[in-house]
């Protein structure tokens, strides 16, 4: 089994160091530079400084010379770039093989998910076969052997099983599940959060206040993922309470970098130009926002990040609009 890994950000990479023992796995870059210095010296300087990463894998700045010939082709590119990099290697993907999304997130202009971005690019792709990597899977500490566990959602329950064996090992445990349309909802909801609870300990607020914030945002992604046709349990499961937990707890995640820098009083240009990664959520709320509204499904943390990133409102102010909401029955009808 031949793997090809698009993009070579430190998800993707992680992810390709993972397979690369395991099956021939390609990591494609879109520098040369990175390319090269990942074949030479065995490590991703931009992205994971430090971390020797596995011999056996070989990178190529080529896309097509990454695609072609891929039994398993894993999408580790942003969102706002997915369907463009894509077009460009889909004259080299095979109409049967398995192709696996690891990005979290909503394209802006169409408010696709990642799978339905796949299937709009290449047509003749069975739909079965197009699937989701997710759950609590902060790179860093999977690069570094921790315990942790994710979710291969895929239709095709026998691809995804193989999917499953392909990508677990003694440290990363991997779960199946049908549920893809619920598996990226989580995804893109929890960026939109963990900006909230990186707003939250910006402004020193403490335990108390994250356990809240993580509660009700469960509640906003369940609401949200059920409405465009995801399955209930999923959302306590590691795709939706899993990721959003880690996300919303760690200063190793990106969003929450970029809440907790809103939260000190710095502006979002200032925060977005120091970080070499992308944070999804700074895109994806607005999406999250558009869907929310598409579905009727109210979602007060997500426009209240909403007006903080476009409408320049402060994050104090984002905090009172929140707690001076009308009182309401926590279990709804």
């Amino acid at each position: 089994m031949r793997v090809a890994v698009v993009g070579a950000g430190s998800w993707g990479t992680t992810v390709a160091a993972l397979v690369a023992p395991r099956a021939p796995t390609v990591l494609w870059s879109r520098r040369r530079l990175l390319a090269d210095a990942l074949n030479e010296l065995h490590e991703n300087p931009d992205y994971l400084p430090g971390v020797r990463l596995p011999t056996e894998l070989s990178s190529t700045s080529d896309l097509h010379e990454a695609v072609a010939g891929a039994d398993v082709l894993v999408m580790a590119v942003p969102s706002h770039g997915y369907r463009s990099v894509l077009e460009l290697a889909s004259d080299a993907v095979s109409s049967d093989i398995s192709v696996v999304s690891l990005t979290k997130g909503i394209e802006q202009s169409t408010l696709m998910r990642m799978t339905e971005v796949t299937s709009d690019v290449l047509p003749e792709h069975d739909p079965t076969r197009i699937g989701v990597l997710t759950g609590p899977n902060l790179a860093k500490e999977i690069i570094a052997g921790q315990p942790a566990a994710t979710v291969v959602a895929m239709a095709d329950e026998e691809a995804a099983a193989e999917l499953q064996m392909l990508f677990m090992g003694p440290t990363f445990r991997v779960y199946t599940n049908p549920d893809v349309i619920g598996c990226e909802a989580a995804g893109a909801v929890k960026n939109v959060m963990a900006i909230a609870a990186g707003m939250a300990s910006g402004l020193g607020f403490g335990d108390n206040t994250l356990a809240t914030l993580i509660t009700r945002a469960l509640a906003e992604m369940t609401r949200l993922g059920v409405a465009m046709g995801g399955t209930p349990l999923t959302f306590a499961g590691l795709a939706g309470m899993g990721d959003l937990i880690a996300t919303c707890s760690s200063s190793k995640s990106r969003n929450h970098m970029v809440g907790f820098g809103l939260g000190k009083g710095r502006t979002l240009d200032d925060i977005i130009e120091e970080m070499n990664m992308v944070a999804e959520g700074v895109k994806s709320t607005a999406g999250v926002l558009d869907l929310a509204s598409r579905h009727h499904v109210e979602m007060p943390i997500a426009e209240q990040v909403g007006r903080v990133l476009y409408e320049g409102a402060s994050v104090p102010e984002a905090i009172v609009a929140l707690m001076s909401r009308e009182a309401k029955s926590e279990v709804e009808h």
